[in-house]
């Protein structure tokens, strides 16, 4: 959605999500210090996370303890946050496992996002179905999902649920599915939770409220929260959440990253090192 006003300057470096150890601290850093194991989210606008130093806000950085590695770290910013602000503050799903069942649909459950809301929302009262490629479907399987469809079958690209199930909310991180798809598969209150909303998602927001459709389509944008990242980080480090790593790239061949980043079919993260 920002990608047209995104970077508002060249040259440019991207990425956001890093995790590394802090070298210097400014005059108002007031709870880290040099040789401090760090995760942190840097400003989109900004960037600058494809480079061997980066310089952050201490509002977005949290500490990374020695059970959790550079790379899971780094995996967790964007992508994790944006599944933990979907599944509890969009489809109130309790993470304590509290609260009546959900039934929740994630698509394109083996990426960067939908890896983490798998997990994260089988900590939960939820029953999941997941959809995936058909190499990917033992994996989100592993992940946690109850049901999982190949998105190419004919009820993989319904959304049908194996088990005949509505869905009181879809966590939609994929793209090119419209809302005709996903309607006859909610439930009466249902709602789809678009991670990567374009145009026609919020013609569709529109549209459903001006007409007061108990069926809504909501399009989100990441709020980050410092507080969140730092409970993420925890759930690694306590083994309730991993990060699912699809490959590792040296910072030298950053630009093959990115292309498999923009391919759009890694399962998991992609990871670049210094």
């Amino acid at each position: 959605m920002l990608r047209p006003f995104l970077p508002r300057k060249f040259p440019f470096i991207p990425g956001t999500d890093v995790a590394g150890e802090v070298i210097k601290v400014g005059p108002g850093v007031q709870n880290y210090k040099a040789g401090d194991k760090v995760v942190a989210m840097l400003s989109p606008a900004a960037g600058g996370g494809l480079a061997e130093f980066a310089v952050n806000k201490e509002s977005l950085t949290v500490a990374r303890p020695p059970e959790v590695s550079a790379a899971e770290g780094a995996g967790l910013p964007v992508a994790g946050l944006t599944a933990h602000q979907t599944l509890t503050q969009s489809a109130g799903v309790k993470l304590d496992g509290s609260g009546q069942q959900v039934n929740l649909l994630i698509t394109a459950a083996s990426g960067g996002v939908g890896q983490y809301a798998v997990q994260l929302a089988k900590l939960g009262n939820t029953h999941v179905t997941a959809t995936c490629g058909a190499r990917n479907m033992d994996f989100v399987k592993s992940l946690g999902a109850d049901e999982v469809l190949d998105y190419k079958t004919p009820d993989g690209a319904a959304l049908k649920s194996p088990s005949g199930r509505k869905y009181d909310a879809v966590i939609h991180c994929a793209s090119s599915i419209p809302w005709s798809t996903f309607e006859p598969n909610l439930s009466e209150n249902g709602k789809v939770i678009d991670i990567t909303p374009g145009p026609s998602a919020f013609m569709t927001f529109a549209l459903k409220k001006l007409t007061f459709s108990k069926k809504q389509l909501l399009p989100v944008l990441l709020i980050p929260n410092k507080e969140n990242l730092d409970y993420l980080v925890k759930l690694v480090k306590e083994g309730k959440l991993k990060t699912v790593i699809d490959s590792k790239h040296p910072l030298s061949k950053a630009e093959d990253a990115w292309a498999k980043s923009i391919d759009g079919h890694a399962t998991g993260k992609i990871i670049v090192e210094p």
